[in-house]
């Protein structure tokens, strides 16, 4: 038996409702086949008030033992440092975090917000809002750089805008089932089985961008054309499985025929790209010429591309129309 606590930040409730809807394993199996004890879930436990706030209090003082403990949202810092933006049950949520985070054996980070400030986070952040042990793309964060829970590990990530329910409840399952050395991390703490690969890897549409041809229509009605150089797709950019481990069994974002926006990355929302937005997506040659596949400088980028498109075979410059 696993003892699993999920408590909430600053951050809407999308994790939870994307945690709600998981398949494979779904929330009940995590109960009924994978021996986690959900000891408080702000949506789905009976427990609240006074009930809720005896069973964190028995974690503290060592009565009941934490395996697992899992944060939504972003660490609130703010006003000036005291937490007081966002309390709970009479306490700023980042001091209870804090010991809770010191009483786990794994810390948990579910969505772009608990992993690295996400939204809240962007410029100018009044919120003094902060990742568990990131803030964007530098180490550190709310626990610091040198944060490693009673198990040994750092704050296992799993970003997202939201994080699809399955990265979350598999990553559970191997935590729980003892097989937490299973999880492998990247450089940025999320587990590599799912964050390895670029969100192209299976898009229906990467023939076009093998040659280059753009789209100028969003939709699912057509899957000609590459959604990059006209939309400013990040999935050649962004590490994730959404094309592989579809959204709800059915689709992505690229397969139906939107850009990604590369929520799994610390720099979401790409602010700095587009001052004075959140999301906007760029094309990707003069406006943000930098903005080229890893390993390519934006000239070379260019000089190739206009050979390969100039090199397209007839099929990928005629529309193809998919019922």
């Amino acid at each position: 038996m696993a003892n699993l606590l999920w408590i909430h930040g600053g951050a809407c409730n999308g994790n939870t409702q994307s945690f709600l809807n998981a398949e494979e394993p779904t929330v009940v199996d995590l109960v009924t086949d994978f021996g986690i004890n959900i000891l408080y879930h702000h949506s789905i436990s009976m427990e609240f008030g006074e009930s809720a706030r005896r069973i964190l209090e028995s974690i503290l003082k060592d009565e009941t033992p934490l395996d697992i403990l899992v944060f939504e949202g972003t660490v609130i810092l703010g006003p000036n440092g005291t937490g007081r933006y966002n309390t709970f049950m009479g306490r700023p949520m980042k001091d209870w975090l804090w010991e809770l985070a010191h009483k786990a054996q794994y810390v948990v980070a579910v969505g772009d917000c608990a992993c690295w400030g996400g939204i809240p986070a962007t410029y100018p952040n009044p919120t003094e809002s902060v990742g568990l042990q990131f803030l964007k793309d530098k180490r550190g964060g709310f626990l610091g750089p040198d944060f490693r829970s009673r198990a040994g590990l750092p704050v296992i990530n799993i970003p997202g805008c939201p994080a699809h329910p399955d990265w979350v409840t598999q990553v559970l399952v191997a935590v729980a089932t003892g097989r937490a050395e299973d999880v492998v991390l990247d450089e940025l703490q999320r587990p590599q089985t799912f964050f390895k690969t670029f969100t192209q890897t299976g898009c229906t549409r990467v023939q076009y961008f093998e040659w280059k041809e753009p789209t100028e229509e969003f939709g699912q009605g057509t899957r000609k054309g590459c959604l990059f150089y006209e939309f400013g797709c990040r999935g050649p950019l962004t590490h994730s499985p959404c094309n592989r481990i579809l959204w709800n069994r059915q689709s992505s974002k690229t397969r139906a025929g939107m850009p990604c926006v590369g929520c799994t990355e610390p720099q979401f929302p790409h602010y700095d790209l587009a001052p004075g937005t959140v999301f906007k997506t760029q094309k990707i040659f003069g406006v943000i010429p930098r903005e080229v596949p890893l390993g390519t400088d934006p000239l070379s980028y260019m000089v190739h591309a206009a050979a390969a498109r100039a090199a397209a075979p007839k099929w990928a410059r005629e529309d193809m129309f998919v019922p």
